[in-house]
């Protein structure tokens, strides 16, 4: 597992309001809480802050899982009119050219042959970062495509990391309020997110790579992306397979140090967007290489970790990388906010070919993104021209009216079954069947491996990566309450000791 190769480039919290936004002088053990119990907003007991409900320790998620439906519909509407996540980006236009024959995989139309050019529109962003926020941060960054195909809008939304903080959506909401600015003093507080860390360690894998040079790449063009989760592809035969998407860089990989990153913070905070927009300005097209991971339902029971974890990477040793097209950028938007800011990425938009898998984190995703484009553009959010598919005026379904309505389906019944219309669903397009066998329960992974692979990536690295990791946590680690920088210490110890004692010594240096 070479971290060269992959991108060269970032129990909810069980305490009190005290401890999580005051910060009394000593940390309070959570088992002292007693009776104090979590609510719903209706006054009901709230059962897990943690685990979600599945069909089965792997899924999928099931709608009554009320807690989690509850705070993604309220996170998603959380902040306006601004992304809750994501909010400072730049994107482009351009074309994505299938190159490589993989219909024996997909039947989706955007790899069909050889040759084939398809739309399509890319947006880079930070992710925990305001959208007033300098775009050089230490921070995962956001990697999201949409391709625009005859068979409707697929949205590929991604990270330049092929994983992920955590596994289950049940700590999303908590994992994003402890990167972002404490309530009571409206300032980032490192306490937030390292505390989060300590408790979680699933968490830890990811943090390696944001702590690296990775966490700070230079600009957009010099970094990798990834779809992070496991997909689904069927073909002509509706033979599925569990596949990964990736998109190398063709420009090579570029990182700044946490200093250039830093100086960069204060004399050009729109240094990211302001590189894609002049390449492009000077026909200097930025392309990615489009690659897959493939893996049999069959080979996915046998593995020695969990194929559907989005906090775990697939061996490229044991499943190659293969190529499939380019993707390139031609284009910079006319008017950045039509275009970029209006852009509305949503991973339920899949089209016929690409498919979910019970991978947790996705499922949540495939509810949550729709749910907070609603909120922040509206109802008809995908209506507005860079959200269209090719052909929005042929659309016909039974959503009518509400705010922004442009495409109004003339006189087309509202309901169905009806006696006046052509239009039918097709079940031949549905999302293959699978039958699963598993108690409905919150099944807890926190006890899951999450060292393993951390260990790999850190063994990998070179010493002046490894030196640059230590530096760039311990730094980090200066302003963080004592009790809880030694949790976060012992928490690295797991992955190596050498890590553990270099954060020491350049936290006290």
């Amino acid at each position: 597992m070479n971290p060269s190769n992959m991108w060269s480039s970032s129990s909810s919290l069980r305490i009190s309001f005290l401890i999580l936004f005051v910060y009394s002088a000593q940390v309070i053990d959570a088992n002292q809480q007693g009776a104090h119990i979590y609510k719903e907003d209706n006054g009901s007991p709230i059962p897990s802050y943690t685990v979600t409900r599945t069909c089965g320790k792997n899924g999928p998620i099931v709608l009554e899982d009320v807690t989690l439906i509850q705070h993604l519909a309220h996170f998603d509407r959380e902040k306006s009119p601004d992304r809750v996540v994501h909010a400072k980006g730049g994107g482009a236009f351009g074309y994505f050219e299938v190159t490589h024959d993989i219909t024996q995989y997909s039947k989706a139309v955007v790899f069909s042959k050889i040759g084939l050019k398809t739309p399509m529109v890319a947006r880079f962003s930070t992710v925990t970062n305001e959208a007033g926020g300098a775009d050089t941060v230490r921070d995962p960054r956001g990697f999201s495509l949409r391709f625009y195909t005859e068979k409707g809008n697929w949205d590929l939304v991604g990270n330049n990391t092929p994983i992920f903080f955590v596994r289950d959506p049940m700590l999303f909401m908590a994992f994003i309020h402890s990167q972002k600015r404490n309530p009571v003093t409206h300032r980032k507080d490192p306490n937030m997110a390292w505390d989060f860390v300590s408790q979680r360690h699933e968490t830890l894998f990811q943090m390696l790579i944001t702590f690296s040079d990775a966490g700070t790449p230079d600009g957009f063009r010099y970094m990798n992306g990834f779809g992070s989760h496991t997909f689904v592809l069927v073909n002509e035969h509706n033979e599925p397979t569990y596949c990964k998407f990736h998109f190398l860089s063709d420009q090579g990989i570029k990182n700044l140090t946490a200093e250039e990153a830093t100086r960069l913070a204060g004399t050009e905070p729109d240094y990211s967007i302001k590189d894609l927009y002049e390449a492009i300005d000077n026909h200097d097209y930025p392309s990615w290489t489009m690659y897959l991971q493939v893996m049999s339902f069959d080979r996915a029971n046998r593995v020695k970790f969990n194929v559907l974890d989005v906090t775990k990477m697939w061996p490229e040793s044991d499943f190659p990388l293969i190529p499939v097209g380019r993707m390139v950028l031609n284009r910079n938007a006319q008017n950045y906010f039509a275009e970029i800011e209006q852009l509305a990425f949503d991973p339920s938009n899949l089209i016929p070919g690409i498919q979910p898998s019970r991978d947790k984190m996705l499922q949540a995703r495939l509810f949550s993104y729709k749910d907070t484009q609603r909120h922040r553009l509206g109802p008809n959010f995908i209506q507005i021209p860079v959200n269209s598919p090719l052909k929005p005026n042929h659309i016909v379904n039974l959503q009518r009216d509400g705010p922004g309505l442009i495409y109004h389906q003339d006189g087309e019944p509202n309901y169905y079954p009806n006696s006046f219309s052509p239009y039918r669903p097709d079940i031949e397009q549905d999302f293959m069947n699978y039958t699963i066998d598993g108690v409905v329960m919150r099944h807890d992974t926190s006890d899951a491996d999450n060292y393993s692979q951390a260990r790999e990536f850190y063994a990998a690295m070179a010493d002046h990566d490894k030196a640059a990791l230590a530096k760039n946590i311990g730094n980090n680690l200066k302003d963080v309450k004592e009790p809880i920088a030694v949790k976060v210490i012992r928490s690295f110890g797991l992955i190596s000791s050498e890590l553990s004692s270099g954060i020491e010594y350049h936290m006290r240096k």
